[in-house]
């Protein structure tokens, strides 16, 4: 996670979106305050509300509310998209 920050100029000052609260997306919350960022998480409810705020997070986005999404358009300049999707494509 620090790589892809720091290689799109994540800085103090920066204003970073994190999609995707897993593991990995719950690292990018850290290392991205750690470099200064005002940090928005991105969840597709608010049962992660919580989890997005004990890592840091300032902001948090229910992705599936449209007038949440309204809200914050244009007001990024980093995001991170950092979700799996399994089974798109299925064998027959």
């Amino acid at each position: 996670m620090y790589s892809p920050l720091l290689n799109l100029g994540c800085k103090s000052g920066s204003n970073v979106a994190i999609v995707g609260l897993g593991g990995l997306g719950q690292m990018g919350i850290r290392i991205a305050k750690a470099m200064g960022a005002s940090v928005t998480a991105f969840s597709t409810s608010d049962s992660k509300l919580q989890l997005a705020q004990s890592c840091g997070a300032d902001n948090f986005v229910v992705s599936t509310d449209p007038k949440q999404i309204d809200a914050v358009k244009g007001k990024f300049d980093i995001l991170l998209v950092i979700i799996i999707i399994i089974n798109i494509i299925s064998s027959s």
